[in-house]
């Protein structure tokens, strides 16, 4: 059933190759004959495979209009499978990237976690902005990647998506807080640091200007509250990581989310958005018995106990291919 280009149901049953014609891609059309051990294709998608050309079934744009969402597929199993995307493929995709909005966010919320939890991000990432399809998704973070800092670009996104693909390598799990709390960030930081040059507390900028940005964000992607919640106190604890006076190191370390919170300062400071000695005294201080975390303290006492953000940043390191 069609609505407005778009399919609204699509659980009709046919012949093979009417199966096969519903099919997004020609490498995806493949069938398997068990009688005679043989491949069946009936959209030259051998062809494609054997050039490592992904190719769309049917005429692009109306695939496209018929489902938003293709535009995505395109993108993850070109990365994934190291293919190129055929032109008739990816020329329409700049153009009809704001399809996407029209797409429920729960849904969105799904295609994210699979763009970005396989492996592949930082070349996803890329391949998204590209193509102008990660404005769509992220149209704050978006906006504040297309300035840069001092004459640097941001890199703070690419950088945490190179650790996530590393951790998927290892076989390690990713948090979807850490995921997301590292694509908003930069959105976050920037609303929060125009309400401390205000005159607001940067602590409760960082709480608002998280509130702020995750209201906006979840009309296009729905996170859920057990995602957003932890995303949010990663946020507020990072200017309290500045404060090294009296017991305020002690009391955050025994917050939920101090590990979190921490990685991400590492992180921070990995890209040269945060000060490196200030995450080096946390990796110290956390480590250190309590005689060690005591003396770090009476230093930190006599530097008047608050560290002052760096606001150079490196040049970014050379893309993943």
């Amino acid at each position: 059933m069609l609505e407005n280009g778009r399919i609204l149901r699509d659980n009709v049953y046919g012949t093979i190759e009417e199966d096969a014609f519903r099919r997004d891609f020609t490498v995806n059309a493949l069938y398997y004959n068990i009688a005679d051990f043989s491949v069946v294709d009936y959209m030259g998608g051998m062809e494609d495979h054997k050039a490592s050309t992904l190719k769309l079934i049917g005429e692009p744009e109306a695939r496209y209009r018929e489902d938003p969402v293709r535009m995505l597929r395109a993108i993850r199993f070109a990365v994934r499978l190291g293919f190129t995307l055929h032109p008739s493929c990816a020329g329409p995709i700049p153009q009809m990237a704001p399809l996407l909005r029209q797409i429920p966010a729960p849904r969105l919320y799904d295609e994210v976690m699979k763009l970005f939890l396989g492996g592949y991000a930082v070349q996803t990432f890329e391949a998204l902005r590209h193509y102008r399809l990660f404005g769509a998704l992220f149209p704050d973070t978006e906006f504040s990647l297309s300035r840069e800092e001092q004459g640097f670009p941001l890199t703070f996104v690419a950088q945490a998506l190179d650790r996530t693909d590393r951790r998927v390598q290892e076989g390690k799990d990713v948090a979807p807080h850490f995921l997301f709390a590292a694509l908003l960030w930069e959105p976050v930081r920037a609303h929060a640091e125009n309400q401390i040059r205000d005159g607001a507390n940067d602590i409760v900028a960082y709480q608002e200007a998280g509130a702020d940005i995750v209201t906006k964000q979840i009309h296009q992607i729905a996170i859920p509250r057990s995602v957003s919640q932890p995303m949010r106190d990663i946020w507020a604890l990072q200017p309290r990581f500045a404060r090294l006076q009296g017991g305020r190191p002690f009391r955050l370390l025994t917050h939920p989310r101090f590990r979190a919170a921490y990685d991400f300062l590492v992180l921070r400071a990995e890209s040269g958005e945060a000060e490196a000695a200030l995450a080096d005294w946390w990796t110290r201080f956390q480590d250190a018995d309590e005689p060690e975390k005591k003396a770090m303290l009476r230093e930190a006492d006599r530097g008047n106990g608050r560290s002052k953000p760096r606001r150079r940043r490196h040049r970014p390191r050379k893309a993943v291919a």
